[in-house]
């Protein structure tokens, strides 16, 4: 599997490598969160939104309605295993 990253940085220690985009919504990871279990944050317009990946769970949720959330939640589900993959590769497994 061939991944690739984008960057942002909103500080120099901090990036933002985006690994979806689907529509609206931007899928990415923060460098400085490898201590934590496989995640993924999501944004679109204002809002924000942040999944566990395993098992797929809510973790928090600024500005999306109840149907976005099933949505974002669909698109995780079918890029799962990009997002697993992207993780790996970014944090090392």
């Amino acid at each position: 599997m061939n991944v690739s990253f984008s960057w942002t940085s909103t500080e120099a220690w901090i990036s933002m490598p985006t690994v979806l985009r689907a529509g609206e919504y931007r899928f990415f990871f923060f460098s400085n969160e490898r201590g934590e279990p496989q995640h993924v944050h999501v944004e679109s317009g204002d809002s924000y939104a942040k999944f566990w990946l395993e098992p797929i769970d809510l973790a928090k949720s600024v500005g999306y309605k109840n149907i976005e959330l099933t949505e974002i939640r669909r698109l995780i589900q079918e890029n799962i295993l990009i997002l697993k993959a992207s993780w790996d590769a970014y944090f090392g497994s």
